[in-house]
């Protein structure tokens, strides 16, 4: 080549401008994982919603027996209170563990589930006595409700 020559030489081309549509496999992938991740904590929220919204209403039926103890007898009053456990275990524990219960059993069941022995040895004892009781005043129903209260939020977590 001749010095004085000139090249016939095109300029610079640049690249074309990224397009915005469709984004890249890795941008898919990441939507993906974020839409799951999503799904998975609206799930979690919603099953503690109910949850709560659970545990709040039997607490409130609760408070309800202790309102309504003075206007029932003693049978009725440690009946419901029973009654109301009862559901809660058999919600939240194996069916065929729970139904069969009656009498010790089911107060040894109440301890091991939360009683701390206050079920068997304790003013728990009177669910398993409580219906041959004739006389409410006989019978302390605001350690009982309390008792009942723990047991509940125990089994179903902790209080709101």
């Amino acid at each position: 080549m001749n010095p004085g020559t000139t090249l016939d030489l095109r300029d610079i081309h640049l690249a074309p401008a990224a397009q915005f549509w469709p984004p890249a496999p890795g941008w898919w992938l990441l939507a993906l994982l974020a839409g799951a991740a999503l799904a998975f904590l609206a799930l979690w929220l919603y099953r503690r919603y109910r949850r709560h919204r659970q545990r709040r209403r039997i607490l409130q039926e609760l408070d309800q027996l202790g309102m309504t103890c003075t206007r029932v007898t003693a049978p009725e009053f440690v009946t419901a209170v029973s009654t109301l456990l009862r559901r809660v275990a058999l919600q939240h524990h194996a069916r065929e563990r729970v139904a069969p219960l009656s009498g010790a059993a089911w107060l040894q069941f109440l301890d091991e589930t939360g009683g701390n022995g206050q079920f068997t040895t304790g003013v728990g004892k009177l669910l398993g006595d409580g219906p041959y009781v004739p006389c409410l005043q006989e019978i302390p129903s605001e350690p009982l409700l309390a008792l009942a209260r723990d047991w509940i939020t125990r089994n179903l977590g902790a209080a709101p």
